[in-house]
Parts: C-alpha cells; sequence; structure tokens
C-alpha cells in the first residue's frame, strides 16, 4: 500500500486506534484500597472480560483496520457493502458501547476513561473524513517532481520534458513529456513499447477527444479512483499522491487517465489535480 494515499483521517483513525489499544491494558474500574492492602487481585483490564474486550476495545481496533485497508483495495465489497462503510460501524458501535458502559460503571477507572475519549476520536474521524475536506488532505504531501540531470552532450537547463522540467525542442509552456523525449518524438522515445502505443492511438481510442486537448502529466491531491472506460461501477485502479499519471483525453468533465503500467480508464473527480 502506498503510505501517501493516507489521508489526514487516516492519520486521526490510526492514532485513535492505538490509543484504544493501549487503553485496553488499563485498569477498567477505580479500587477503593484501604491503606496498607494489597488491592492488586482487584484491579482488572479489558483482558480480563471477554464481552468488554471484544464489544469496546477490538471492535474499535478491526473498524480502524477495515477502514485504512478500504484505501488499499478501493471497490471492495462484502455484503453489497464497501470495506470502509463495514468499519465506519464497527467504531460507531465501539463508542456506543463504550457510552454506556462508562455511564454503568458508576467508579470509572482509566482504561474506561481514555477509551472513551479513544472511541469518541475514533468514531469522528471515521465519520467526518468523507465529509470534511481538511482531513481529505495527504497525510504526506507530495513529493516535488525530480529534475532530472542533463544527459551527455546537452546543455545545463536542457530537461527531457518530465514534469518540472523545461521543454525542449520547440513544445509550448506547460507542455510536459514523458522522460526521454528526444527532438522531433516528444514524450515517445524512452517511454515502454505499450505507453508509446498507447500515446499514439489516444487521439483515435475511447471518443473523439476535444480539438484543442494535449495530453499532459498530473498528479492527484488525494487518491482517488480510476474506473473503466466500459462505465464499470467498480473502479480498475487507485491514483495515489506523489505519482505523477498522463491524461490522454478529456472525456466529459472527467479525464482518460493512463498509470505507469499501461492501464487507462475515467478520472471523475479532477478536482485540485496538479498539472506537471
Amino acid at each position: 500500500m502506498n503510505i501517501r494515499s493516507l489521508t489526514r483521517g487516516d492519520g486521526v483513525v490510526i492514532g485513535a486506534a492505538v490509543v484504544l489499544f493501549v487503553a485496553s491494558f488499563l485498569d477498567l474500574f477505580g479500587v477503593d484500597c484501604p491503606s496498607g492492602v494489597d488491592c492488586s487481585n482487584y484491579s482488572s483490564n479489558a483482558w480480563d472480560s471477554l464481552s468488554v474486550l471484544m464489544g469496546i476495545y477490538l471492535a474499535g481496533i478491526i473498524g480502524a483496520a477495515l477502514l485504512i485497508v478500504s484505501r488499499a483495495m478501493p471497490g471492495r465489497k462484502v455484503a453489497g457493502f464497501e470495506l470502509g462503510q463495514f468499519g465506519a460501524a464497527f467504531t460507531v458501535f465501539s463508542l456506543w458501547t463504550m457510552f454506556w458502559t462508562i455511564i454503568d460503571a458508576g467508579d470509572a477507572g482509566a482504561g474506561l476513561i481514555l477509551g472513551l475519549l479513544a472511541t469518541l476520536v475514533l468514531a469522528g474521524g471515521a465519520v467526518a473524513t468523507p465529509m470534511v475536506p481538511a482531513l481529505q488532505a495527504p497525510l504526506l504531501g507530495a513529493p516535488r517532481p525530480a529534475q532530472v540531470q542533463p544527459a551527455y552532450g546537452q546543455q545545463p537547463g536542457q530537461g527531457y520534458g518530465y514534469p518540472g522540467a523545461q521543454q525542449p525542442f520547440g513544445t509550448q509552456p506547460g507542455q510536459p513529456q514523458p522522460y526521454g523525449a528526444q527532438p522531433g518524438q516528444p514524450g515517445q522515445q524512452g517511454q515502454p513499447e505499450h505507453q508509446q502505443q498507447a500515446a499514439q492511438q489516444a487521439p483515435q481510442s475511447g471518443g473523439a477527444p476535444a480539438g484543442d486537448f494535449t495530453p499532459f502529466w498530473f498528479a492527484v491531491p488525494v487518491a482517488r479512483p480510476l474506473y473503466g472506460e466500459d462505465g464499470a461501477p467498480n473502479p480498475i485502479a487507485e491514483l495515489a499522491p506523489g505519482t505523477w499519471y498522463l491524461a490522454v483525453e478529456q472525456r466529459g468533465p472527467g479525464l482518460i487517465a493512463q498509470t505507469q503500467d499501461g492501464r487507462r480508464g475515467v478520472l471523475q473527480d479532477t478536482t485540485g489535480i496538479q498539472r506537471g
């Protein structure tokens, strides 16, 4: 899994799950121990009660794990529901059970108090991430495109057309080309053969593009699904922040994008993309 596909909301969920795991080892209830009496036998944590352990602590941790796994396998469903939906349901159930447990406890210990705070943050992060743009931002910032070192015989400052380098050989500013472009063949030399063929066939496949459309490199601000050109509802890939992809065609409000392994699909959400 690409760690750069994680969002700030995922970071909140992971942190809360770690705190919840630590809380499971702390005392659930406070014990009023008289002076000089060993009350260690009266203390207990979540691991001493299977119902509390499974219904609160492990339920929340499992929910967090499902949310993170759903990032690696977008569109994966179980019984008609996506893994992320199952994960969010587990976190809410953990909070609900913890709330009534701590009310019934009377004298709550550190394990229940810290667990309540952790489940509150955990459920809040799981539910709010899809709705709050600030939580959808990348957990780790996307790296800037690397400057390619000049090849033998080139003058300093002449790039190869990769995003972030200068565009030689008479190309228009703002039209990035793949690494290895040569005079008269922008974006062809240095590419794998299947990508060369895809670039040559881009104007003829998948519908007629707009007359003024020029292929360009781009990066997404957050992980976004790439859907098949046949209109299937399940994603065929996930575009991750920090990686450059080639837009080969305009498809309505979306883009036909090509991944490094040559797969093509429709990027429906193009808001905030960074052009190379």
